[in-house]
């Protein structure tokens, strides 16, 4: 399993206009501006691809923090 901080740079990498600095473990990912339905799947995809987990919509939309997120993904392996 990736850690927290391996997980944080794999997601800010996702963000083209965000810079990576801007996104912590803490960061409630649905405020940034660059947040949309289509980075929600990107971050779908990155997980089935890193960590072979297969996330639901509802899973990042009930997600508020990025480490909310990792947490999701790790109670899974």
């Amino acid at each position: 399993m990736k850690s927290l901080d391996e997980f944080v740079e794999l997601f800010a990498e996702l963000f083209d206009d965000t810079d990576p600095s801007e996104i912590t473990a803490s960061t409630i990912f649905h405020d940034l501006d660059e947040w949309s339905s289509l980075i929600g799947l990107s971050i779908i995809a990155m997980v089935d691809e890193e960590f072979d987990i297969a996330l639901k919509g509802d899973d990042v939309k009930n997600a508020v923090t990025v480490e909310d997120l990792y947490n999701n993904v790790k109670a899974r392996q």
